[in-house]
């Protein structure tokens, strides 16, 4: 099975996923995302949504950061789901309406 991360290079939460799959040593194939939310075409066939970072490994398809972090920790066997790092998801129930919100960065930490 093979891990893809669809992620922009400047999102904090994405940069926590990619250094968590270097940490356990697991191979990704990284799929670096538009920036401005709309065009990110590719994320949303996979996902349904235009934030990042998702997750895809084979037909599992995950859109939040603390259960991407805690899938990662599960499949390499560490049994440790807990982050110090608090997420809040910014992603909308209905990503095909536009939102005025589309051109911002995606990325949110509180």
């Amino acid at each position: 099975m093979s891990i893809t991360l669809f992620h922009v290079n400047w999102c904090p939460d994405c940069v926590v996923v990619r250094r968590k799959l270097d940490e356990l040593g697991l191979a990704y194939d990284g799929i670096i995302a538009p920036d401005i939310r709309s065009m990110r075409k590719q994320v949303h066939a996979v996902s349904g949504q235009y934030y990042v970072p998702v997750l895809q490994d084979g037909d599992l398809i995950l859109t939040e950061t603390e259960d991407i972090l805690a899938y990662l920790d599960s499949r390499a066997g560490s049994g440790s789901a807990e982050s110090t790092t608090q997420f809040r998801s910014q992603a909308r129930t209905s990503p095909e309406s536009p939102s005025e919100d589309d051109n911002h960065p995606s990325c949110c930490i509180n």
